[in-house]
C-alpha cells in the first residue's frame, strides 16, 4: 500500500526502527526490494534520484506506482536528493508523494529559502518533504555525488531550520559519504552529533550514504533515533557483481536466465539491512483506516 511519509515515519520513530529507504532504477531492482520488502513484512522507501528517473523515463512511474499500492506492505515512493524547485514540481506531476530537496550546498539562508518554498508548494498537494543540512561526502562511486569535505550537521542550526523551513524529515551529515568507500578507507560517524540532534528535534532524522558504513554504526544510529536510512550502492554493486559473474560463465542472452540469481543478491542485501534497521515484521504496526494509515 502506498502511505505518505508522514504516517511511515511517525510509526518508525515511535516504534523506534528505521526504514530503508532503496534506490531503484530499473525494474529489477524495483521487483528485487519490493518482493523482499513483502517477504520480510517490512515497510520501505523506494527511491529514485533525478538522474535516474531520466534513465527509467516518466512512463516507469506508473509501473512503480502500481507495484506499490498493490502491495499489502507500506511504502513511499520519493525522490532522493532533488536539487532545483522544477526538480520537485516534475517529481510530484509525475506521481512521487515525497521529496527531498537537497539545497546543502547553498548558504544557510539560500537553503532556508528554498526549503521552505518547496514544503509550502509541496504540503499544498499533500506531499512530504525531506531537507538537508550539512554535506554529505562523496566517494566518487554514486550519481548522488556529494563533497570532498564534510560539513558536519550544527544541532542548533537544525532546530532553527526546520521551525523556519516546516520540512517533515532532516537529512544531517555526522560523517557518511555516497558510494562505496575505497579500500582501506573506513568512516566513522559521529555520534556525538547525532545524539545532540535527535535530543533537539521532533521531525523524523534521515541517514544519507548508509551504504558501505559499518554495520554496528549503523545499528546505532537507528537506536540513537534514526528513522530512514539511504541504501544505493550496496544493493546496485551486488547485484550486478552477480551479473559480472553470470555473464562471464554462461553465454546465456535472455534475462530471465541472467537475472534469477542477480536478485537473489540483491534480495540478500535488502534483507540484511532491513534486519539491521530492525524493520523485519514491523509492516504489522501500520494499520489502514479510511485513508490514514495509522
Amino acid at each position: 500500500m502506498l502511505v505518505t511519509m508522514q504516517e511511515l515515519l511517525k510509526v518508525a520513530q515511535k516504534e523506534k526502527f528505521a526504514v530503508g529507504a532503496f534506490n531503484v532504477s530499473s525494474s529489477a531492482l524495483l521487483k528485487a526490494v519490493a518482493d523482499e520488502a513483502e517477504a520480510a513484512n517490512s515497510p520501505a522507501i523506494i527511491a529514485i534520484h533525478p538522474d535516474e528517473l531520466k534513465f527509467i523515463t516518466d512512463e516507469f512511474m506508473a509501473y512503480v506506482l502500481e507495484r506499490v499500492e498493490k502491495s499489502p506492505v507500506p511504502f513511499v515512493v520519493h525522490l532522493d536528493h532533488g536539487s532545483s524547485f522544477e526538480d520537485i514540481i516534475h517529481a510530484i506531476q509525475v506521481g512521487f508523494n515525497s521529496v527531498m530537496i537537497d539545497g546543502s550546498c547553498l548558504s544557510y539562508e539560500e537553503n532556508i529559502v528554498l526549503t521552505r518554498k518547496v514544503v509550502e508548494t509541496a504540503h499544498a498537494v499533500n506531499v512530504a518533504v525531506e531537507g538537508e543540512l550539512g554535506t554529505i561526502g562523496n566517494t566518487g562511486t554514486s550519481i548522488e555525488g556529494g563533497v570532498s569535505k564534510i560539513t558536519y550537521t550544527d544541532p542548533v542550526q537544525a532546530k532553527d531550520f526546520v521551525e523556519k523551513t516546516g520540512v517533515d524529515s532532516l537529512a544531517v551529515a555526522i560523517g557518511t559519504a555516497h558510494g562505496i568507500y575505497p579500500k582501506g578507507v573506513a568512516p566513522e560517524l559521529q555520534m556525538n552529533i547525532l545524539q545532540e540532534i535527535t535530543a533537539k528535534l521532533d521531525v523524523p532524522i534521515v541517514l544519507h550514504g548508509g551504504s558501505a558504513n559499518p554495520d554496528r554504526e549503523i545499528a546505532e544510529a537507528v537506536k540513537l533515533g534514526v528513522q530512514k536510512i539511504n541504501i544505493s550502492s550496496d544493493i546496485k554493486f551486488a547485484f550486478y557483481q552477480e551479473c559480472r559473474r553470470v555473464l562471464s560463465e554462461q553465454k546465456w542472452w535472455e534475462p530471465n536466465q541472467i537475472y534469477p540469481t542477480c536478485l537473489e543478491a540483491t534480495k540478500k542485501v535488502v534483507r540484511f539491512k532491513m534486519n539491521l534497521f530492525d524493520s523485519i515484521g514491523k509492516a504489522d504496526c501500520y494499520v489502514r483506516r479510511g485513508n490514514k494509515c495509522l
